[in-house]
Formats: structure tokens, C-alpha cells, sequence
């Protein structure tokens, strides 16, 4: 009884990996569907995939400035994120991959499968309203002269 009780019970995960930017959207979809076979063939089920576009990295990851991202929630054991984990790692267009475990002992007919969700990703090279943008550091000379002048004046009010 309690093999029957574990085999429905499956652990939540999610897997964020990062794919070369160049990548076309078509490829992209083929790499969901490769990862999605690996669930359904290891015994797992997808809940969702999440494409959060093209992003800039912190560091330079493969000598390239910007990834995209991709996002997969999943149910399955500790062997499907080790086989996921193995088949990213032997695919030249996924550059980095991070699994972490939710949830222990999820009942797969509670958690419903939902539909696939793309992103836009950063439309700006650079974000808006960043330091490099204004004049005179993090803060223009006119607010200075303004937020200097009235934290003075309630500094010597208080």
C-alpha cells in the first residue's frame, strides 16, 4: 500500500536555464518539447513553461551579455530533475540551469496543467531612469539643491 500512495505523490519542482540569445523562437519550442518528453517519458508531469525572454545577465555568460530565459514548473522525482538536469547539460545552446525542489509529496490531480506563457523580455538595451542616463551621478543638480534644501530645514526645525 505504501508504494501505491508514494507513486501517486510526486515532488514540485522548477528548472529556470538560460539559452543562447541568437536562438530563434522556433528552437526555443523545440527545447520545451525536448524537456516536456523527458517529463512525460520519466513519469513527471509539466505544469507550466514560462519563456521570460531575452534578458541582460549579470556577468557575461558564454562570452554573451544577454540570455534568454526559460522557466519550467513540474511534478516528478529526484531522478527526472537529475535526467532533466543531464540532457541540459549535453545541449551546446543551453549555457546555464537551475533546479530547486517546492513542494514534497504533491498529489499530481490537485495541480492543474496550465498553458504556456512567452514573455517580452527587456525591450531597452538599458533600463530606464538609470544613473548612466542622468546628469550629474545618481541624482540630477536640481534635485540635489531641492532635497539638500528642505532636509536641512527639517533637520533644524525637529
Amino acid at each position: 500500500m505504501a508504494e501505491t500512495q508514494a507513486a501517486t505523490r510526486l515532488r514540485e519542482y522548477e528548472t529556470i536555464f538560460l539559452v543562447k540569445p541568437d536562438l530563434t523562437d522556433d528552437n526555443v519550442d523545440k527545447l520545451k518539447e525536448r524537456v516536456r518528453g523527458i517529463v512525460s517519458r520519466e513519469g513527471g508531469k509539466v505544469i507550466r513553461f514560462t519563456v521570460w525572454g531575452k534578458k541582460k545577465t549579470l556577468f557575461p555568460v558564454a562570452k554573451q551579455p544577454r540570455a534568454i530565459y526559460v522557466h519550467t514548473h513540474f511534478l516528478g522525482g529526484a531522478k527526472l530533475v537529475a535526467e532533466i538536469e543531464r540532457n541540459l547539460r549535453n545541449l551546446d545552446e543551453v549555457t546555464r540551469y537551475i533546479s530547486v525542489k517546492i513542494a514534497d509529496e504533491v498529489d499530481p490531480e490537485t495541480r492543474p496543467v496550465l498553458e504556456d506563457v512567452k514573455l517580452a523580455g527587456d525591450v531597452e538595451e538599458t533600463r530606464p531612469g538609470a544613473p548612466a542616463d542622468r546628469e550629474g551621478g545618481f541624482r540630477s543638480e536640481g534635485s540635489e539643491e531641492q532635497g539638500g534644501d528642505s532636509d536641512e530645514e527639517s533637520s533644524e526645525e525637529a
